[in-house]
């Protein structure tokens, strides 16, 4: 039996992440993967979805030239061979270098599933492993529903979705939260005709009532949506054809792509080896500030932990994963203030505690609308709405959601502005460039600032006492 100090299961985000960790400290470990290498945002996830949504961002900027006096728009086509194409082409190059790492350790690398036997003991391929620690990081893989898969190639998700040589003339993406509105906005600028269906009237994962309403409005302009019923689906009137019913709707397809969320890969992972209680989900127990299970030498990290699927969170997971392991204690570390982003276009957004969190909590509420904002009627993109909330008594931010031009950027000056445990006013003090989109951030405060207890006369700090007698 071979025995090393680390074992780490699975080489995407979280295990590469906790990789790094562990290498740094020690010479003794084990990187088994199961499948494909490489990570899912790389392959499957983040990169090539950003790349279809910027091919289908530039063909839809078409529908302004007019309104900047440009003409010949209606002469623009899209070539969607191409645009998939390129697509793979930049895919595979993020792919390549994530598996730079792992292929300059083949001594430390093997193919293969592993099952727990123990906390401290896998087998792989037959052959058994002891580890004084374990970081279990197996990701995640999507969900589709029993029978679904009968459909064979005309069931899509993500992980086919981008290996299409072409789209077809209808499609329907079942499952409304952030990937699914991000890939249907995109087939659908990019000339699909494409149906949207979501079981939740709530979408891209908002939970402020106002923010989704805003957010379904303009989605609805693209492509239709379908929301508040479970869509499933049956066989079309023609051949290669799919019926997709949801309440008194029924839309026949060429193909269904299934955004209905990923459930970790633990199928036959051994958890029950571990001693604990598992959930109903079959995962044990963890610490999300030192991704221990229990008091055992096993951590979770990434997806399929289900603590939050994103990328920058895996990272971070397997950061802590990987340096627990390695160290005597485990160290307890504070994560960061919530971020989440979909990459619609307005982009929506969710930053620190959402709407939903809050709403049991004695907060304020600051609003701005978009339609009129200078910076965003210059570029034709004058639609949207941010909303921000803060505590009533002491003003401190809290959390944010909107629906807005440029709201990525919105959303990374509020998680820095929440994290900093700043007010309202001490982000009102801070500088803001005219014009610039981030002008409606600091409507959106002030509205806010009108509703709290009154802190000062002025945006602008007071300056200090000028210390002189003679002024006295």
């Amino acid at each position: 039996m071979k025995n090393v100090e680390v074992i780490i299961i699975g080489a995407g985000s979280a295990g590469l992440s906790a990789l790094r960790e562990v290498r740094k400290r020690t010479d003794s470990y084990l990187l088994i993967n199961d499948g494909a290498w490489g990570t899912v945002c790389a392959r499957v996830g983040c990169m090539p979805s950003k790349l279809l949504i910027e091919a289908a961002n530039a063909f839809h900027r078409r529908h302004h030239f007019e309104e900047f006096g440009i003409a010949g728009s209606t002469q623009l086509q899209v070539d969607l061979k191409h645009v998939l194409q390129r697509v793979r082409k930049l895919r595979d190059g993020f792919v390549a270098s994530t598996l730079k790492t792992t292929e300059a350790l083949p001594a430390h690398t093997l193919s293969g599933r592993a099952r727990l036997l123990s906390p401290n003991q896998v087998i792989v391929n037959g052959e058994k492993f002891l580890a004084q620690k374990i970081i279990v990081a197996t990701g995640s893989r999507p969900i589709v529903p029993a029978g679904w898969q009968d459909f064979g190639e005309r069931l899509l998700t993500t992980d086919s979705l981008f290996e299409q040589e072409m789209f077809p003339n209808r499609m329907a993406v079942i499952g409304m939260g952030p990937v699914g509105l991000e890939m249907a906005q995109a087939l659908s600028r990019l000339g699909v005709r494409v149906s949207g269906f979501g079981a939740d009237h709530m979408i891209g994962g908002i939970s402020d009532p106002a923010v989704n309403q805003a957010a379904v409005s303009f989605l609805s302009t693209e492509f239709p949506l379908y929301l508040g019923e479970q869509a499933d689906l049956a066989k079309g009137s023609q051949e290669g054809t799919i019926i997709v019913r949801a309440g008194d709707t029924e839309i026949e397809v060429d193909s269904v792509l299934a955004a209905l969320g990923r459930r970790p890969n633990i199928d036959d992972i051994g958890f029950e080896a571990l001693g604990v209680q598992l959930d109903e989900r079959g995962l044990p127990p963890v610490d999300p500030n030192t991704m221990q299970v229990a008091d055992l030498p096993v951590f979770l990290a990434g997806d399929m932990n289900q603590h939050l699927p994103l990328l920058h969170e895996a990272a971070d997971e397997g950061h802590i994963a990987g340096l627990n392991a390695v160290l005597n204690e485990s160290i307890c570390f504070k994560r960061r203030t919530p971020l989440a982003i979909v990459f619609s276009d307005p982009n929506i957004a969710t930053v620190g505690q959402s709407y939903q969190a809050l709403a049991a909590e004695n907060i304020q509420i600051g609003e701005v609308s978009f339609d009129n904002q200078g910076r965003a009627r210059s570029a034709q993109c004058n639609r949207g709405i941010l909303r921000v909330y803060a505590d009533t008594n002491s003003g401190q931010l809290l959390g944010a959601e909107l629906c807005a031009p440029a709201g990525e950027h919105f959303a990374h000056l509020l998680a820095l502005a929440i994290s900093q445990s700043l007010t309202v006013w001490d982000l009102l003090r801070m500088p803001f460039y005219h014009p610039v989109l981030e002008e409606g951030l600091r409507t959106a405060l002030r509205n806010l600032a009108t509703k709290l207890p009154a802190c000062s006369e002025s945006d602008l700090a007071a300056c200090e006492s000028l210390n002189s007698e003679a002024l006295d």
